[in-house]
């Protein structure tokens, strides 16, 4: 590692545990949905939350994020395996360091595949193939894909990304991204090869919903 950059993810991790890990709170009370940040220290701000942890910036190191578990949630030793699994890779983070209910990541930058359909920015069938790609690979590795869908998959430039590797180390079956990309190509395509435009949010969360029931009745 070069000493600049050795420097900066020293200085920021100080940062973490003298300023950030003191002065956020982070709620989970529902497993299948995203935690609450109930407190935030400044300048610190809000990337992200999923159903176990919050993704966190600071704006003068716009290079990293801090994911942070909430409180009671398991999975931190599982994910930081799976980013040891993955090494490097374009498709995917990597995870710098590892501390107490926290992960130091590299900062994925894009608009996930859910903002883009939310603000009418079309997603290419070259994101879709990027994501096959990268799961392809991430099997090779020993792991399986779980629990990507179109909140932990975003688009950078035209290309895929996956920003959710938390639960790669599960071993049941999860058919979520092929239920995604047969909406994509069954729905989505017809439709955004002649008119792309914004779905509301309220939409696109009972969409959510409505398939999570859907899914836990069909398993």
């Amino acid at each position: 590692m070069e000493p600049q950059r050795e420097d900066r993810l020293n200085q920021l991790l100080e940062l973490v545990n003298s300023d950030l890990l003191t002065g956020v709170s982070i709620r989970s009370m529902d497993p299948h949905e995203p935690v609450e940040i109930l407190r935030l220290p400044q300048p610190w701000n809000k990337l992200g939350t999923g159903n176990y942890a919050a993704v966190l910036g600071h704006p003068e190191y716009m290079e990293y994020a801090v994911k942070v578990y909430a409180p009671g949630r398991p999975g931190i030793e599982e994910e930081g395996e799976v980013y040891r699994r993955l090494g490097q890779h374009p498709s995917f983070s990597e995870c710098y360091a590892a501390g107490a209910g926290y992960l130091l990541l590299k900062r994925l930058q894009g608009t996930t595949f859910y903002d883009c359909i939310q603000r009418g920015i079309p997603i290419p069938v070259q994101a879709i193939a990027d994501i096959d790609q990268a799961l392809a690979y991430a099997r090779t590795c020993g792991l399986s894909p779980h629990d990507v869908h179109a909140k932990n998959v975003m688009l950078q430039n035209g290309h895929g990304l996956i920003v959710d590797v938390s639960d790669f180390l599960k071993t049941e079956d999860c058919g979520m991204w092929e239920d995604f990309k047969q909406a994509y190509e069954r729905l989505y395509r017809p439709i955004a090869s002649r008119w792309v435009f914004p779905v509301p949010r309220f939409v696109l969360e009972g969409v959510r919903r409505g398939y999570r029931l859907w899914r836990r009745r069909k398993s």
